[in-house]
């Protein structure tokens, strides 16, 4: 299930501010941040993104 646009627009990264990007059609839903040095993927579960640090997964 995708993220609204207009939710995408005001949702950033917890750990650096960035904006996120909606990765849900690579498999697991997921929210990336855009930030260079970050990149943290944050979990979709059931339609509802889980905006916490202890919960994204590290970049590759």
């Amino acid at each position: 299930m995708a993220i609204e646009a207009g939710l995408l627009d005001i949702l950033a990264c917890p750990a650096c501010h960035a904006p996120l990007t909606d990765e849900s059609d690579a498999g697991t839903p997921e929210l990336v941040c855009t930030g260079t040095e970050c990149g943290l993927a944050y979990p979709v579960r059931d339609g509802i993104p889980v905006l916490l640090v202890d919960e994204a997964r590290r970049p590759a």
